[in-house]
Parts: structure tokens; C-alpha cells; sequence
């Protein structure tokens, strides 16, 4: 394992520090045993099968499967779970080696062992499906299996990131008997290895969770059973909370209602206010005929008013973004700022007509209805305004529920296209790696030869992850140069809970990925 300690230990703070403005979140207790911790949240998974998914779906996974590696509480780097031990076997940072637990089985009963493990890890590869995790997987060439519990993956460059990606639930292990080795399970049933078991789903409704007793790893349950309740809207959620129909919220809180609850004059809720590491951005598809012009595209990144969007519409729930990669991390930049500045008409109609463009520049901008929060549509809203308003464009805004959605810039069919980012493990690395090469996260193909064949591979041989700000910089500027992908605000992450909910403090792994075992009622203040 190598040393990530130094830059890890602020994101960390999401899941510690930063939590302290909830008292009743930090506060002890043992579980009263008054049935299932209930938590709301408007991000539904999109599927059950770890092979498809690049998303949100990670919060469910993450509690119900096991990866080799992942978080225990206060971690700032990948620690065993399914795993016994695991290091890298070399050097170069070019044979990781993981030895699994003993006696280790699903919640069914089966085994889980080396092979189970290649297994997963193969499938990923072999179904390659759209907006799936494939892309994650760039630098392992092969994963072999030595008897039941020694696992050996054999990577194509050196990569010192690889023992994040493994911990990513992206990376969920799940049983040879139950998921096909070359297509997605379709099912609702899910038979993982993790704290919970899934006892039952409804799409887009609910998931009840309860006490895997085949568990083997380092979660501490302070509860029995877990009930996800999956909302359209933030404030169907709120009012949930507010009539003790759910005990937490968790992802998707709006603006008004965070406001709200900061005004809350009874002490019946708690608000904790952390520090986040999920963006939002926009993307340009290239097969659109305007899209694909760099001069639209730049255009654009000169009129958009981030500071706008995030007071207006987000009511300084959220900060100005300027790069892809967050405030926080090690290798930051404003590159947008830096080459931009403040929003200019002139200099955006300038742009244009170098180009030759004197015509209003006709683009549909499409966003989802129910993924990233109940402002999303006013922030299209505010785009349209800013765009139209400069005299250079045309907007049309199309929306499409989330399921709909991915599939539609799967396929391209959308010219420019908004969408959100929680990180898979606190490095730049993780926001830039993600977004281009010809198969990534948003489905639509982002060659840069510079980026995935130089800086990345560079980067990732250094284990000392401060030593890659260098790296990291230059391919932000690419992406400015690009602007394919134009940032526009990084969250901040909103809890709100009952006051008898305890756990809070330790319930975010540095992904901000929520850790259900850690939450449980009070007895007592």
C-alpha cells in the first residue's frame, strides 16, 4: 500500500471534522431496538448488478457487497475488508496481491473465494456495458486466481491508484452461481457478501436491508435492519423527515429546504453542514454539428456565471467551480477563471466571429428530472437565460427521467448534456481519468493522447500522490483548452436527521459514500 495520508487527511474531514455542527449526530448511544433506521435519499440505483453501474448505485452497493478493500471508519486510504491482507507485490506498482479472509461466504450460503473474485473483476471487462465501470479498469491486464484465497492482479503500467479502484464498489464481489460471466443480472435479488443483505426491493421506491449473518469484515453494525426510501423530489423528503416517517436524509436536499432547516427553531432535527467533493458540469457531445465546434464551446464557457448559479439557484449551497477537479484535492486549479475570468459577452461574441460564427448558435441543453436534485431544472433554466441573453444563442432545454437519461448519452443523442460527479476515491486522478479515452463515463469518446498516454500513466507510478500536482495541472489546462466538459459548482454535503439519530459522524467514507452500519438511536443524550 502506499502513503496517501498527507492529501487524504482534509477530504477525511467530510466524514469527521466537518460534521461537528450536527451535536446530536456525534453523540453516543446504543441501539433501543425500535425497528429499522429509515433513510431518504432522491438517488435511486440504476441497477443491482455491480458490472452496470458508474453511479449512485454505489450508496446501495456498498452495503450490501463486499470489496477487497474499503473504508473503515476514520480511514484515509483502502484498508482489508473481503481481504485478509492485500499489497502490491513489486517496485513498479505492477502486481497487486490480495489474500482473502478464511472462510468467507455470500449471504446465501455459497463461498467466496479467489475465484469468485476473478470472477467479478472479469465480468466488468467482458460485459463492457454502457456507462459501466469498465473504464475503471484501463491498467489491469489480467486477474489470477491461486488456490482459493490468493488473489494476484497483473497490471499493464505501473498504477498506484489501483488499490482505490478496487475499493470502489464498482469492484463488489459478487457469486459466480447468480451473475452471468458476460451479461447483466436483471433481477431484483441480490446475494452479496456485505453487513446487509438485500431482503426486498422496489424500484425507485424502496430497499429494506437487514443483518447479513454470514458477514465477515471490519463493519461495526449499530443497527439491525436499514430501509432506503428513494424520492422523486427534496421536498417529498423533507416533509417525510419532518412527520418521522424517515429518520434521515441523505443526497438530494434543495436549496429552500437546506434554508429551511437552518431556520428550524425546534429541536427536533439536526442539520450537519460538511464539506463535499461531487461537481457538476456540463458536456459537449461531438457528433453535434455546433457541439463540436471549439468556438461555441468556449463561447459558452466565457458567458456562463457560476456565481450566479449559485446564488440564484442554489442559494450558497454550493461554490463556483472553475476546474474539474474540486476544491481540496491536491492539484486543484481555476483554469476556467484563470482563462476566462469574469462572464463577457464581448469576449464570447469575439470567439465566435474569429471563428466565423455571426448566427445565433442553436443548442439543446438536456438535463434529468430526478438524479442530482431538485434545482437542476432552474439551473437549465438560468443557463438558457444567460446564453439567450448574450444575443449569441438559441436554447432549447429537453429533460428526461434518469433511467431514460443515461440511456440517451449513452447512445449520443444529446448535444450538450448536464451531469454530476461523486468521486470514486478522493485523487485528481479521479476527476479527469474518468471523462476521456475512447470508453468513459459519459458515453461519448474524449481522445486525448496526452492526457491518457502521458500525465496519467506518469502520475500513476508516483505512490507519493503530492508529488503529481505537476500532472494533474497540466491535463485541467487540456481540458480547459477543450472545453468539452465545462465545470460548474462543487457541493457541499447537507444531512439532516431526527434528533435521536446518532452515527453521523462516522457514516462518510472519503468518497462520501453513506456507511449505513455506523447509524443507531440513542437511549439518552
Amino acid at each position: 500500500m502506499f502513503n496517501r495520508n498527507r492529501f487524504l487527511r482534509r477530504v477525511a474531514a467530510i466524514a469527521s471534522i466537518s460534521l461537528v455542527a450536527g451535536c446530536g449526530l456525534l453523540s453516543g448511544g446504543d441501539s433501543d431496538g425500535k425497528g429499522p433506521i429509515v433513510v431518504g435519499t432522491t438517488s435511486a440505483p440504476s441497477t443491482l448488478d455491480p458490472a452496470g453501474a458508474w453511479d449512485g448505485s454505489w450508496e446501495l452497493y456498498r452495503n450490501i457487497f463486499q470489496t477487497l478493500l474499503a473504508y473503515p471508519n476514520g480511514a484515509t486510504t483502502p484498508q482489508p475488508d473481503a481481504a485478509e491482507r492485500c499489497s502490491f507485490a513489486d517496485s513498479s506498482s505492477r502486481t497487486y496481491r490480495c489474500t482473502l479472509r478464511a472462510g468467507m461466504k455470500f449471504a446465501d450460503g455459497d463461498p467466496l473465494n479467489a475465484q469468485a473474485v476473478k470472477h467479478s473483476i472479469d465480468r466488468i471487462r467482458a460485459i463492457n456495458a454502457p456507462g459501466g465501470p469498465a473504464g475503471l479498469l484501463g491498467s489491469l491486464d489480467r486477474v489470477q486466481a491461486l488456490g482459493d484465497r490468493d488473489v494476484v492482479f497483473h497490471l499493464n503500467q505501473s498504477d498506484a491508484t489501483f488499490p482505490f479502484v478496487l475499493a470502489t464498489p464498482a469492484m463488489s464481489i459478487v457469486d459466480p452461481d447468480d451473475y452471468p460471466a458476460r451479461s447483466l443480472r436483471k433481477d431484483d435479488s441480490v446475494y452479496g457478501s456485505g453487513p446487509y443483505k438485500l431482503q426486498s426491493y422496489e424500484e425507485d421506491k424502496q430497499a429494506v436491508l437487514v443483518r447479513n449473518e454470514n458477514y465477515q469484515g471490519f463493519a461495526k453494525r449499530q443497527n439491525d435492519a436499514v430501509t432506503i426510501r428513494y424520492f422523486q423530489d427534496s421536498a417529498g423528503m423533507v416533509k417525510a423527515l419532518r412527520d418521522k416517517q424517515i429518520d434521515v436524509t441523505y443526497r438530494g436536499l434543495a436549496a429552500d429546504d437546506i434554508l429551511a432547516l437552518q431556520q428550524h427553531d425546534t429541536t427536533d432535527l439536526q442539520l450537519v453542514d460538511g464539506a463535499g467533493t461531487d461537481i457538476s458540469y456540463l458536456v459537449f457531445n461531438p457528433k453535434d454539428p455546433w457541439a463540436k465546434e471549439p468556438a461555441v464551446r468556449k463561447a459558452v464557457a466565457q458567458i456562463v456565471d457560476r456565481g450566479a448559479i449559485a446564488h440564484k439557484v442554489y442559494k450558497d449551497t454550493v461554490d463556483p467551480l472553475y476546474s474539474m477537479v474540486p476544491k481540496g484535492l491536491t492539484g486543484h486549479t481555476t483554469g476556467f477563471f484563470d482563462d476566462y475570468g469574469d462572464p463577457s459577452v464581448p469576449k464570447a461574441r469575439k470567439i465566435l466571429s474569429d471563428a466565423g460564427v455571426h448566427q445565433r448558435v442553436p443548442l439543446t441543453l438536456w438535463y434529468t428530472t430526478d438524479r442530482y436534485g431538485s434545482e437542476t431544472a432552474l439551473m437549465f433554466q438560468e443557463l438558457k437565460r444567460e446564453l439567450e441573453d448574450s444575443g449569441l444563442f438559441t436554447i432549447t432545454l429537453k429533460s428526461r427521467p434518469w433511467k431514460t437519461y443515461v440511456v440517451g448519452y449513452q447512445k449520443g443523442e444529446y448535444p450538450v448534456f448536464g451531469r454530476g460527479w461523486f468521486p470514486d476515491f478522493p485523487d485528481a486522478d479521479n476527476f479527469i481519468a474518468p471523462f476521456v479515452g475512447e470508453h468513459n463515463a459519459l458515453g461519448t469518446p474524449y481522445p486525448s493522447k496526452e492526457i491518457t498516454g502521458q500525465l496519467l500513466p506518469h502520475s500513476r507510478a508516483e505512490s507519493d500522490r503530492a508529488q503529481t500536482v505537476k500532472d494533474m495541472e497540466q491535463a485541467q489546462q487540456i481540458l480547459v483548452n477543450d472545453a468539452r466538459l465545462i465545470p460548474l459548482w462543487q457541493g457541499r454535503q447537507f444531512v439532516a436527521a431526527n434528533d435521536d439519530i446518532s452515527g453521523g459522524e462516522q457514516a462518510l467514507d472519503p468518497s462520501t459514500i453513506m456507511m449505513m452500519w455506523t447509524l443507531h438511536r440513542k437511549t439518552s443524550w
